[in-house]
């Protein structure tokens, strides 16, 4: 188990479903790739949108595509804090009674009835590294990241998919707790 992986900086962003991003920049509209993520198929936009809490608002929010199943908002509990919001720590996608929150678009606003989540920090992974390194999917973990100030992170939740590329995710205040810069750092699972 002693193989190493990229850590990276999973920054505060939406996904969006056809009906939010029909409603938020106007009917049909195409989302804009500007870049490719580490994970095939996924790629920052061009477009930005608030996020619109009981407190504060967050502008200029990256949107992440291609789009989705259903919208959602992944942010940081620093973000919660200025947002004025709780939101639980979840999986990507799982926003079933999850918190409540407002998206602004240059056409529009919409309250999401659920959908802030503070993402669960996780690997992503293909079943051949699966095996490899001799997890298997939705096993906890533990991963010891090589910075200038080392940290494990516990609760790592190991997510496998054919599509996957070797990853681990996590949000900004556990990067800048560990000092993990926006090139990430090497990790390794030190508890199986």
């Amino acid at each position: 188990m002693s193989k190493t992986f990229l850590v990276e900086v999973s920054a505060r962003h939406v996904h969006l479903d056809r009906k939010t991003l029909d409603i938020l920049f106007g009917e049909g509209y195409e989302l804009t790739p500007v870049r490719d993520l580490s994970q095939p198929g996924q790629f920052v936009c061009e477009e930005r949108v608030a996020i619109v809490g009981p407190k504060k608002t967050i502008d200029k929010v990256v949107i992440l595509g291609p789009l989705r199943p259903s919208s959602q908002a992944e942010v940081s509990m620093t973000d919660c804090y200025a947002l004025g919001a709780v939101a639980p720590v979840r999986e990507s996608g799982d926003t079933l009674n999850s918190t409540p929150i407002i998206l602004k678009g240059p056409k529009a606003e919409l309250e999401l009835k659920e959908g802030l989540i503070v993402a669960k920090r996780h690997i992503h992974m293909t079943p051949a590294d699966a095996e490899n390194l001799g997890v298997v999917d939705k096993q906890i973990v533990s991963v010891e990241v090589d910075t200038s100030r080392p940290v494990i992170f516990k609760d790592v939740v190991v997510r496998v998919k054919d599509s996957f590329a070797l990853s681990m995710h996590v949000d900004t205040d556990e990067a800048n707790a560990a000092l993990i810069g926006r090139a990430g750092c090497q990790g390794k699972i030190v508890e199986a």
